[in-house]
């Protein structure tokens, strides 16, 4: 294939941060009307590589081809005015602005030197309607879905003419239907002779959206193939240089004693509408309980309600023994609760400061990391450096801020903190969310461990496959209620599904 038949390429970029090179003699080109997938672990060089790409930074070695033609990729306006748009994996919208308001913030509409609001919107949904991502242009941020957030982040590229749309781990935050929802988005993209950019860690998506997938390993192409002559075998063994276990994990019966009992739970959410209704659950030492459903029916809450950071509206929760039902998350957690939170941002790290200082976190009152409020921090940095190795954090020691760590890294730093704390309950929300295949195994495999050495697990996810693999016992939500039970050795997708749908298996309907 000559140059000239790619839409975009990059030729032999090499990228350097002080001793650690993130990408390495890197080539790579896609086609108008291609989905060309990259892949690759955890600090593999595929973020770096787009953000060079985009113009975020600068490459050390190498070129970027545009239709052929040789570019300087100097700011992200460059790149903009070159046809590339970028939609990352961490939204970048104001909350209190309408959908209109975001998509041409920076380049308004103006009449008479004032913003058009009703052109914009009218705009806004001319451009919805035209590539399917149906919206309203008039709501304001806070008040739509993750899902929804993100078509008004790819509006925003589309707005400002792009024709090579970058994705990076689109699909992070997103239900599996939303994720379908994409998929069937980006190939109307291609249709049209767009070209479209792919960053996942989910092979499934990859293989079932992509035309040709680049993969990344340390830096360096392994290789470049048609996703037609792919399997997920194959494209694990050219990611991580082995063979992964992603099946159902063995383990040892237990009948532990009850470490956390949920009775009679009601709770409303930030509106003020019912999010849970009559939730009974319990979770014994030893023992993982999965909880799975379409993301907007009551698992936030519900992790907020067992974490302290949501007080229930009726209801008793019981934590070895006592009952906790108003506890903050202080309380809760010298109750006997780590928590691995579903917005690792928000709600896990620190971004700001090192990893030491985030392994700290939850301990920086108690010996032997502090005593009479003096920190140890020659222990605590021992500690990080400690989980660096065990939990494979892509970082160059326990000093590197954590903001500068991929997001399955940024995970890895919260996964890390929490299960060392050896605590009676693990509540574990969307452990994997934006996670890769190499670092999903050893999550899966530490999850298992803290299972087998007697900690009770409320594992919440939206993954179906993780739940099954994973889990002692699976509950499934609908509008705020728990829908069904199934035993995970002895039910299919399907059902979970049906129930995940508020249908029934077994001739009830699901509440």
């Amino acid at each position: 294939m000559s140059a000239m038949a790619f839409a975009v390429e990059m030729v032999g970029v090499t990228k350097r941060f002080g001793p650690v090179t993130a990408n390495k003699d890197v080539s790579f080109g896609a086609k108008s009307g291609e989905i060309h997938a990259i892949v690759g672990e955890n600090g593999a060089g595929k973020t770096t590589l787009m953000n060079i790409l985009f113009g975020l930074m600068q490459p050390d070695e190498g070129a970027i081809k545009i239709g052929g033609t040789p570019v300087v990729m100097e700011t992200p306006r460059t790149a903009i005015g070159l046809g590339l748009g970028m939609v990352h994996q961490h939204f970048k919208l104001v909350p209190s602005l309408t959908v209109a308001e975001n998509i041409f913030l920076g380049m308004e509409m103006t009449n008479l030197g004032l913003i058009d609001l009703k052109a914009q919107s009218e705009k806004a949904r001319a451009l919805s309607e035209e590539f399917g991502l149906q919206i309203d242009p008039d709501r304001p941020i806070h008040q739509l879905s993750v899902g929804a957030e993100q078509r008004v982040e790819i509006l925003k590229v589309l707005a400002r003419g792009a024709n090579v749309v970058i994705l990076d781990e689109p699909t992070a935050v997103l239900t599996p239907q939303e994720s379908r929802d994409l998929f069937r988005i980006i190939r109307r993209f291609a249709d049209t002779g767009m070209t479209v950019i792919f960053i996942s860690h989910h092979l499934s998506e990859v293989l079932e959206v992509s035309d040709t997938v680049t993969v990344l390993r340390d830096g360096e192409v392994v290789g470049t193939r048609p996703t037609r002559e792919l399997d997920e075998e194959a494209l694990v063994r050219m990611m991580v240089g082995r063979n992964v276990n992603f099946d159902r994990r063995k383990r040892a019966q237990t009948s532990g004693e009850t470490v956390l009992e949920l009775r009679e739970i009601y709770a409303r959410d930030d509106r003020g509408l019912p999010a849970l209704r009559d939730i009974d659950l319990e979770v014994k030492s030893g023992e993982i309980v999965g909880i799975v459903g379409v993301d907007g029916n009551g698992q936030t809450q519900l992790a907020e309600v067992v974490s302290g950071l949501r007080a229930p509206s009726y209801g008793h929760i019981v934590l070895n023994g006592v009952e906790v039902g108003h506890h903050d998350p202080g309380a809760m957690r010298q109750a006997g609760l780590a928590h691995v939170p579903a917005n690792r941002l928000v709600h896990g790290v620190d971004a700001a400061s090192d990893i030491s200082s985030n392994v700290l976190m939850a301990r920086q009152h108690t010996e032997p990391w502090s005593k009479f409020g003096i920190i140890n921090w020659s222990r605590v940095r021992q500690l990080a450096r400690n989980l660096i190795e065990r939990f494979d954090i892509r970082a160059s020691d326990e000093n590197a801020v954590v903001k500068t760590l991929s997001g399955g890294n940024m995970q890895k730093v919260v996964v890390a903190r929490e299960f060392s704390r050896h605590a009676p309950l693990l509540l574990i929300d969307q452990p994997t969310r934006g996670i890769d295949i190499g670092a999903m195994e050893r999550i899966h495999d530490e999850i298992i461990r803290s299972r087998n050495s007697g900690s009770a697990i409320l594992l919440i996810s939206v993954q179906i496959d993780e739940i099954l693999a994973l889990a002692d016992r699976v509950l499934v939500m609908f509008a705020g209620q728990i829908s069904g039970e199934v035993d995970p050795e002895n039910t299919t997708e399907e059902e979970i599904g049906t129930l995940m749908a508020g249908g029934s298996i077994g001739g009830e309907k699901a509440a």
